[in-house]
Protein backbone atom coordinates (compact mmCIF):
# COMPACT_ATOMS: atom_id res chain seq x y z
CA UNK A 1 0.00 0.00 0.00
CA UNK A 2 1.01 3.36 -0.66
CA UNK A 3 0.75 6.28 1.96
CA UNK A 4 0.29 9.54 0.16
CA UNK A 5 0.73 13.84 1.30
CA UNK A 6 0.21 16.52 -0.45
CA UNK A 7 2.85 19.48 0.46
CA UNK A 8 2.13 22.86 -0.89
CA UNK A 9 5.91 24.26 -1.93
CA UNK A 10 5.84 27.64 0.25
CA UNK A 11 7.94 30.45 0.35
CA UNK A 12 10.38 29.12 3.21
CA UNK A 13 11.08 26.21 0.95
CA UNK A 14 12.50 28.25 -1.73
CA UNK A 15 15.35 29.55 -2.48
CA UNK A 16 15.67 33.63 -4.24
CA UNK A 17 15.10 31.64 -7.57
CA UNK A 18 11.65 30.35 -6.43
CA UNK A 19 12.85 26.56 -6.72
CA UNK A 20 13.92 24.63 -3.61
CA UNK A 21 16.34 24.72 -1.86
CA UNK A 22 17.26 20.92 -1.42
CA UNK A 23 17.87 20.42 2.40
CA UNK A 24 14.14 21.86 2.92
CA UNK A 25 13.17 18.52 0.86
CA UNK A 26 14.83 16.43 3.96
CA UNK A 27 12.25 18.23 6.28
CA UNK A 28 9.39 17.47 3.50
CA UNK A 29 10.54 13.85 3.74
CA UNK A 30 10.25 13.65 7.66
CA UNK A 31 7.04 14.86 7.78
CA UNK A 32 5.69 12.44 5.45
CA UNK A 33 7.61 9.93 7.64
CA UNK A 34 5.92 11.63 10.74
CA UNK A 35 2.67 11.61 9.69
CA UNK A 36 3.03 8.27 9.04
CA UNK A 37 3.35 7.26 12.28
CA UNK A 38 0.65 9.73 13.18
CA UNK A 39 -1.91 8.33 10.80
CA UNK A 40 -0.91 4.43 9.86
CA UNK A 41 1.03 3.20 12.71
CA UNK A 42 -1.27 4.95 15.75
CA UNK A 43 2.27 5.63 16.91
CA UNK A 44 2.94 9.82 16.99
CA UNK A 45 6.35 11.15 17.60
CA UNK A 46 4.76 13.09 20.62
CA UNK A 47 4.20 9.87 21.80
CA UNK A 48 7.70 8.85 21.44
CA UNK A 49 9.33 11.57 22.67
CA UNK A 50 7.18 11.32 25.91
CA UNK A 51 8.35 7.63 26.18
CA UNK A 52 11.92 9.00 25.64
CA UNK A 53 12.05 6.83 22.16
CA UNK A 54 12.24 7.57 19.09
CA UNK A 55 12.34 6.36 15.06
CA UNK A 56 16.22 7.96 13.74
CA UNK A 57 17.04 8.38 10.51
CA UNK A 58 19.73 5.58 10.40
CA UNK A 59 20.31 6.06 6.40
CA UNK A 60 19.33 8.14 3.65
CA UNK A 61 19.28 8.51 0.13
CA UNK A 62 18.19 10.80 -2.13
CA UNK A 63 17.93 11.16 -5.92
CA UNK A 64 16.91 14.73 -7.48
CA UNK A 65 15.06 14.59 -11.04
CA UNK A 66 13.25 17.80 -11.66
CA UNK A 67 12.97 21.21 -9.17
CA UNK A 68 10.51 22.07 -7.48
CA UNK A 69 9.33 25.36 -7.62
CA UNK A 70 6.92 28.44 -5.43
CA UNK A 71 3.40 27.18 -5.11
CA UNK A 72 3.13 23.96 -6.60
CA UNK A 73 1.89 20.61 -4.94
CA UNK A 74 3.67 18.04 -4.39
CA UNK A 75 2.32 14.42 -4.13
CA UNK A 76 4.65 12.60 -1.29
CA UNK A 77 3.98 8.45 -1.70
CA UNK A 78 5.65 6.61 1.04
CA UNK A 79 5.74 2.92 0.78
CA UNK A 80 7.33 0.67 2.95
CA UNK A 81 10.29 -1.72 1.64
CA UNK A 82 11.16 -4.19 4.63
CA UNK A 83 10.53 -4.25 8.26
CA UNK A 84 13.29 -5.38 10.20
CA UNK A 85 13.51 -6.65 14.41
CA UNK A 86 14.16 -2.52 14.81
CA UNK A 87 14.43 -0.84 11.33
CA UNK A 88 11.84 0.18 8.96
CA UNK A 89 13.28 0.93 5.32
CA UNK A 90 10.72 3.51 3.60
CA UNK A 91 10.59 4.15 0.16
CA UNK A 92 9.59 7.79 -0.56
CA UNK A 93 8.79 9.59 -3.98
CA UNK A 94 7.17 13.19 -4.54
CA UNK A 95 5.75 14.28 -8.08
CA UNK A 96 4.72 17.33 -9.22
CA UNK A 97 2.25 18.68 -11.57
CA UNK A 98 3.97 18.16 -14.82
CA UNK A 99 6.92 15.46 -13.64
CA UNK A 100 8.92 13.04 -11.29
CA UNK A 101 11.12 15.31 -8.68
CA UNK A 102 12.67 13.20 -6.37
CA UNK A 103 12.95 9.53 -5.11
CA UNK A 104 14.38 8.75 -1.86
CA UNK A 105 15.17 5.75 0.21
CA UNK A 106 15.62 5.63 3.77
CA UNK A 107 16.04 3.70 7.03
CA UNK A 108 14.64 4.74 10.57
CA UNK A 109 15.37 2.69 13.39
CA UNK A 110 12.91 2.13 16.71
CA UNK A 111 15.47 2.92 20.15
CA UNK A 112 14.68 3.02 23.07
CA UNK A 113 15.35 5.63 26.14
CA UNK A 114 18.80 4.31 25.94
CA UNK A 115 19.19 5.37 22.31
CA UNK A 116 19.83 1.62 21.26
CA UNK A 117 17.74 -0.08 19.02
CA UNK A 118 14.75 -2.25 20.50
CA UNK A 119 11.84 -4.64 18.53
CA UNK A 120 8.54 -2.95 17.70
CA UNK A 121 5.68 -3.28 19.65
CA UNK A 122 3.81 -6.06 18.81
CA UNK A 123 0.68 -3.62 17.50
CA UNK A 124 3.12 -1.75 15.99
CA UNK A 125 4.27 -4.20 13.97
CA UNK A 126 1.38 -5.56 13.24
CA UNK A 127 -0.18 -2.58 11.80
CA UNK A 128 2.85 -1.77 9.93
CA UNK A 129 2.61 -5.12 8.53
CA UNK A 130 -0.95 -5.01 7.85
CA UNK A 131 -0.15 -1.45 5.70
CA UNK A 132 2.16 -3.56 3.89
CA UNK A 133 0.28 -6.19 3.07
CA UNK A 134 -2.84 -3.99 2.39
CA UNK A 135 -4.03 -3.59 -1.61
Amino acid sequence: MIYSRPIRIEFNHCDPAGIVFYPRYLEMTNSVVENFFRDVVDLPFEVMMARQEGVPTARLEFNFHAPSRLGEILDWRLKVARLGGAALDLDIEAHGPSSHRLTAALTVVYINPKGRPQAWPDEVRQRITAFMEAK
